[in-house]
């Protein structure tokens, strides 16, 4: 049975219920895999736990907003 995971910032019910769907759809499209044997997983992480360029996401984020460099 495959399984995907995916690891992301906090997601809406309808983003969640659009991302199993298509990655469902294509993951079994590319391996020729029935979608019925997919599992998926979304781990929802907060931006303070989650971090790159020496910077948290909130961080990212919050200079984005503000229109500085990122």
């Amino acid at each position: 049975m495959p399984y995907i995971t995916m690891e992301c910032g906090k997601l809406t019910t309808e983003q969640k219920r659009n991302l199993i769907s298509r990655l469902t759809v294509t993951a079994s499209k590319v391996t020729g895999i029935p979608q019925e044997f997919f599992m998926i997983t979304i781990k929802e992480l907060p931006d303070t736990n989650m971090g790159f360029g020496g910077k948290t996401v909130e961080m990212t984020k919050r200079e984005y907003k503000k229109g500085g460099d990122v």
